[in-house]
């Protein structure tokens, strides 16, 4: 698997019908990933890891094999995870570089982002 940044990852242009993968994306909270599949394979093709509490979830590392760069298998993931954390009403602290790139370049997501609300200054 290779690690996907948001300064590095090129979402595919536009694709033939006959071109395009399907990819299926589930939570797995035993292994505190979400798996991406594509065109229904066992073989996981990409993964975001992350760290949930009861008020957010860090998403802390995004990889995606190499013969599915380029595919859209990160956004799925990104685009999956997110929506779910909407649905939990969860936010987000995007620390893996992909993720925070995937937000910052979907502006409708960036209401998730996490803010401290800690007042204490030096």
């Amino acid at each position: 698997m290779s690690w996907l940044t948001g300064c590095c990852r090129v979402e595919p242009d536009q694709t033939h019908e006959e071109d395009k993968m399907t990819v299926e994306v589930s939570d797995m909270p035993e292994a505190k990933r979400y798996e991406a599949r594509v065109d229904g394979e066992s073989k996981v093709a990409g993964v975001a890891e992350y760290i949930r509490t009861t008020e957010l979830v860090a998403f802390v590392h995004t990889e995606v094999e190499a013969e599915y760069e380029g595919a859209g298998v990160g956004s799925a993931l990104a685009r999956t995870a997110l929506d779910e954390a909407r649905a939990a009403n969860l936010r987000v602290l995007a620390t893996c570089p992909f993720i925070a790139g995937w937000i910052n370049r979907h502006p409708e997501y960036q209401d998730l982002l996490y803010q401290s609300r800690s007042k204490v200054t030096d």
